[in-house]
Order: C-alpha cells, then sequence, then structure tokens
C-alpha cells in the first residue's frame, strides 16, 4: 500500500524536532502552495498535483509530509485544510513571532512594511538604524530608533527573530551585538558571512548570489556561453 492510501489520522512516526533541514526548507513552499489551492475553493488535493505545483517530485513530497505524519486519504488525496494546518503546526506559524530589523535603508523600509509577515505569524516589533537622520522617521506602525537603543529594544519586545538588513561591513558587529543581548535567530541580508556561536541559527539571503545562480541558468538555457567563447 502507498504512503497515500493510508487513512491520514495515522500517527506520526517521527518526530517534529528530526526533521530533516531540507524538508523544512521545503515547507514554506507547500504551505504557500497550499494556502493558495484553498483560497481558490479546493478542499483535497493528490500528491502528485501538489508535487507538480510546489516543483518537487511525488514521492519527495510524500516523504516529506509523512514526517509530519500526513499519509494521504485513499481515493482522495491529502486534505488541504488539514495539511495547511499541519504544516503551520510544524514551522511554528500558529504563534506570533515578534521581529526586529536592524538597518531601515530601502531594503529594511521594504521589510518594515510587508503585509505578508503578518499573515503568516511574524510581527515586526522594532526598526533601528544608525543614520541619524533616519532615525525618527516613521515606517508604518513604527519609528526608526537609533543603533544605541538596540539592546533596550530587544529587552522591551524580546524578538524571537532579528532581521539584518544593513551595508556587510556593518553586519559582524551588529550580530555581535544581537546575540549578545540574548537573540537567538538572525537573518542576514547582508553580503558577508557572520561568525556566531553554535547555539545560534543564522540564514542569509544574498540577492548578488541569487541573481547569479538565475544567471547560470539562463546561459545554460539560452547557450550564451557558447556565443561568448566563440567571439573571443
Amino acid at each position: 500500500m502507498s504512503p497515500e492510501n493510508t487513512p491520514r489520522l495515522r500517527e506520526p512516526r517521527r518526530r517534529r524536532d528530526v526533521l530533516p533541514e531540507t524538508t523544512v526548507a521545503r515547507l514554506p513552499g507547500y504551505h504557500s502552495v497550499l494556502s493558495a489551492m484553498a483560497a481558490s475553493g479546493l478542499a483535497t488535493v493528490s500528491s502528485e498535483a501538489l508535487a507538480q505545483a510546489s516543483g518537487v517530485s511525488s514521492a519527495m513530497l510524500r516523504k516529506d509530509l509523512s514526517y509530519l505524519g500526513s499519509y494521504g486519504t485513499r481515493g482522495v488525496g491529502y486534505d488541504v485544510e488539514y495539511l495547511i494546518y499541519q504544516i503551520a503546526r510544524a514551522l511554528g506559524l500558529a504563534q506570533d513571532w515578534p521581529v526586529v530589523i536592524v538597518g531601515a535603508g530601502n531594503l529594511g523600509h521594504a521589510l518594515a512594511k510587508y503585509g505578508g509577515f503578518a499573515s503568516r505569524g511574524f510581527s515586526v516589533v522594532g526598526l533601528v538604524d544608525a543614520d541619524p537622520d533616519t532615525v525618527g522617521e516613521r515606517v508604518g506602525d513604527l519609528e526608526v530608533q537609533p543603533m544605541a537603543e538596540l539592546e533596550a529594544l530587544i529587552e522591551r519586545t524580546r524578538p524571537a527573530i532579528a532581521v539584518i538588513a544593513t551595508p556587510a561591513e556593518a553586519a559582524q558587529a551588529v550580530a555581535d551585538r544581537l546575540v549578545a543581548a540574548g537573540v537567538r535567530n538572525i537573518l542576514s541580508f547582508a553580503a558577508a558571512p557572520l561568525s556566531v556561536p553554535a547555539d545560534v541559527e543564522v540564514r542569509t539571503v544574498d540577492l548578488a548570489t541569487e541573481l547569479q545562480i538565475l544567471a547560470f541558468h539562463e546561459q545554460r538555457r539560452t547557450g550564451r556561453a557558447d556565443m561568448t567563447e566563440a567571439s573571443a
């Protein structure tokens, strides 16, 4: 019997705290696709349809979802709303996560005003910047605070996550202050590696690197590398 043909209410085989990192990385994508399906009125979805919409194989999808204890229903597939709930619970989206953003430039402004965070359980509770001309500005419901107030802001708001949206040369010093103040989860948009203690989780989003990867795939798709070599 295939995994999808087993009743979906079967107890999980594995604990959530041993989810593979590769599975965790794919869960937000599944959650987004399922949310769109739910918004369109879809009640159930097969593993093949969900896998195709998520850009993965159906075998990989079924394996990922089995870690959550979700196996589908024979002849029906997965209950969309129930699967959204399972993934949200696994990702911790059933509660509100306060977030502080360090760096109120263009990127920091955009992140602070992004409405999609609230709908996914993230609440931006603070925004700080080192530029005196930026301090005091209103960004949505927030007022930009000076860097000198960072530790006090963290003490007051107790953020679960801090976002670094500063220039690369300032990122390590900011990370050091965040860690010293008790922050244990950092999302960095700075194009610089960060050195942090082993108990601090860091995720880095390097937009330039992502563009380079896309350029590689476009070059391979269009054959522009051959054209460049031929003209050399």
